[in-house]
């Protein structure tokens, strides 16, 4: 093969076909049914295939693989991997010293005949790097945006290509996301979730993968709980109320936290939310984690770390305005109610027309996407500049532009707009960028300004370039 050389679908399954140590089965639900053929096509599937499957019936479904609450979801995926792995060393022991057994499935819906569904999925591979070793699993979660349900079909036939071939032969992680997409691009498939785990994947942090997901543009947004595991956007946010904090979090500071426990405890007084559905996101942006166009991934690692360690669920997006990251999130959350909780500082930006200018309807346009869903600004006050009292909504109108004076008051009589009722008025002098230089220049007095838990990790992880 050329070096550098970008393989078509065809010449990647028939490379994977043609390699005489690799060899496994396909079980496929819904509307991918296209990965297989796609083997069988190009010559040379006696070498790979040992069985495809396609149990489309539902009780056919259930009686091979077991009861499931839904079919395309990753527990049924997880079902198919684990029942059909097992097979291959049980029925072909005599292969085993020479092969790298594989299972690859997929649970997939398809674009309806009303074409009133989102085409969407889930992908998974179980496969061996080296004969008689224990596997590894990759799984991935798509969205089809292909407006005709033979073309998603044809796009889930060329992803499984690249899953398969990546994981068999590219084998660094990073190498198998960039090469999910060849032979499509992100208009027509999205990957909004990826998780690589096993002995030869020891070392991955799949919370950089996330990352990597999001940076390369396969999707938009990626998510990861507390714990670090991956999560499904739109599982995770199925019918919940979901209250946001955007920020750099370079540390975590009291101001930080403090504004996100205010804003819950506020945003949980409202009588249409229910406690037991609402979940607190801490959300970075590309444009926050990068400060010269650039990402640094240790820096991104030790804020995902210090993250995970207060028990927060991060949100990775490239939704730098704030109308398109509510577009988002309500879509997802099936129109439950949605909280942001800014400081007043931001919201001057919100309220700066130099930044719509991109809009066709400017800042009408982005506020009727931001506003017009169930969404409310819960608003953190600030120390004046000038260094005189607090600054707060009650101050604001007379920094709004004369003529956004109306649009203001609007909001702030429809309750779209709150100031925070409770706030830790002795934390508000601090400053992350003052925090970070403290902790790089050895200065004293920072561990005052972060959560115990912060301070720790930061002393016995050596992060943001403290000194032992």
């Amino acid at each position: 093969m050329e070096e550098g050389k970008k393989l078509s679908t065809q010449e990647k399954a028939l490379r994977i076909n043609l390699s005489r140590t690799i060899y496994g089965s396909f079980a496929e639900i819904g509307a991918g049914q296209e990965v297989a053929a796609n083997f069988f096509k190009v010559g040379g599937a006696s070498g790979t295939v040992a069985k495809t499957i396609s149990a489309y019936d539902m009780k056919f479904s259930d009686a091979i693989y077991g009861q499931c609450e839904r079919y395309v979801c990753e527990d049924r995926l997880l079902q198919m991997l684990d029942h059909e792995y097992h097979l291959l060393p049980e029925r072909l022991p005599d292969r085993a010293p020479d092969t790298r057994f594989f299972a690859f499935a997929d649970t997939v819906e398809a674009l309806n005949y009303e074409r009133t569904n989102q085409g969407q999925g889930w992908l998974g591979l179980r496969f061996q790097l080296h004969p008689e070793t224990a596997p590894n699993e990759l799984v991935i979660h798509v969205k089809l945006h292909d407006n005709d349900a033979l073309q998603q079909q044809i796009a889930v036939g060329i992803l499984g290509v690249n899953i398969l071939y990546g994981a068999l032969f590219l084998k660094n992680p990073q190498s198998i996301i960039l090469s999910l997409l060849d032979g499509l691009n992100s208009r027509r498939v999205e990957v909004d979730m990826f998780r690589l785990t096993g002995p030869d994947y020891q070392h991955a942090d799949n919370r950089l993968l996330a990352l990597q997901l999001v940076k390369n543009g396969l999707t938009k947004a990626a998510m990861f709980g507390p714990d670090g595991t991956v999560l499904q956007p739109s599982e995770a946010l199925y019918k919940k109320n979901v209250l946001v904090i955007r920020g750099r979090f370079r540390p975590p500071t009291l101001v930080n936290m403090d504004m996100l426990h205010s804003g819950m405890e506020q945003f949980a007084r409202d009588p249409e939310i229910d406690r037991e559905k609402m979940l607190a996101l801490c959300e970075l942006t590309l444009r926050d984690l990068s400060a010269d166009g650039s990402i640094d991934e240790n820096d991104f690692l030790h804020r995902a770390e210090i993250l995970c360690s207060l028990g927060q669920t991060v949100l990775i997006s490239n939704y730098v305005e704030y109308h398109r990251l509510a577009e988002y999130l309500i879509k997802l959350t099936r129109g439950r109610k949605i909280g942001l909780v800014l400081g007043i500082y931001g919201l001057q930006s919100l309220f700066d027309e130099k930044n719509y200018d991109g809009l066709k309807g400017g800042i009408l346009e982005s506020f009727a996407a931001l506003f017009g869903s169930k969404t409310k600004l819960f608003i953190y006050p600030s120390l004046r500049r000038n260094g005189d009292g607090l600054f707060t909504l009650n101050d604001f109108s007379a920094t709004v532009a004369p003529n956004l004076t109306g649009l203001f008051r609007f909001l702030l009589e429809n309750h779209k707009i709150e100031d925070m009722s409770e706030f830790r008025s002795d934390h508000l002098h601090i400053i992350s960028d003052d925090v970070l230089e403290m902790i790089r220049n050895g200065k004293q007095g920072w561990e005052e300004m972060v959560p115990e838990v912060v301070y720790k990790a930061i002393k016995s992880k050596a992060l943001f370039g403290f000194k032992t």
